[in-house]
């Protein structure tokens, strides 16, 4: 029996290792790849749940406040959406900001949300409420205070204000 000469075996050693390194790094290139597609689904799957819960959170408000209503009248209407706007050139006259505007327009906004949901016989009687509501509000925007005039508002299932602005005495 004859042992094989010494250069062969460093032949093989060369491929074994060599299949040896390119596992280990194929491996790790899998891993590095398998983590973060994984990292993006987890990031995906928890902005889902958290989505769905306040989805679920909104359902329950809005069934209660429909059953309530359904128990009153189910032939009355009701406001379900609120649009409040600035109108732009009282607000140029101030050099007013768009991002200022649009603050000032939410906080309006989120004044009014307690309407929504409610019949338009109701919004309608109340009226003169929504107005001394929204022309009592005084702002303060760049360190200067400005208070609002109700130009317009329509009642109907969207709630839509228009106002001026103007400096507060």
């Amino acid at each position: 029996m004859k042992i094989p000469p010494i250069h062969l075996w460093m032949q093989w050693r060369r491929f074994f290792t060599g299949m040896a390194i390119g596992g280990a790094i194929s491996w790790a290139l899998f891993v590095f790849i398998y983590g973060t597609l994984q990292e993006k689904q987890s990031k995906l799957i928890h902005a889902q749940q958290e989505s769905i819960k306040e989805l679920k959170e909104e359902k329950k408000i809005w069934q209660a406040e429909f059953q309530a209503l359904n128990k009153k009248s189910q032939e009355k209407m009701t406001v379900q959406d609120i649009k409040v706007k600035i109108n732009p050139k009282s607000a140029l006259k101030f050099n007013l900001d768009g991002l200022s505007i649009y603050e000032v327009e939410e906080s309006i906004k989120g004044d009014l949300s307690i309407i929504v949901a409610k019949d338009l016989e109701t919004v309608f009687k109340s009226r003169d409420l929504l107005k001394r509501v929204i022309e009592n509000k005084v702002v303060k925007i760049n360190s200067k205070r400005y208070r609002f005039e109700l130009k317009e508002i329509y009642i109907y299932t969207t709630l839509n204000v228009q106002l001026n602005i103007h400096l507060a005495n």
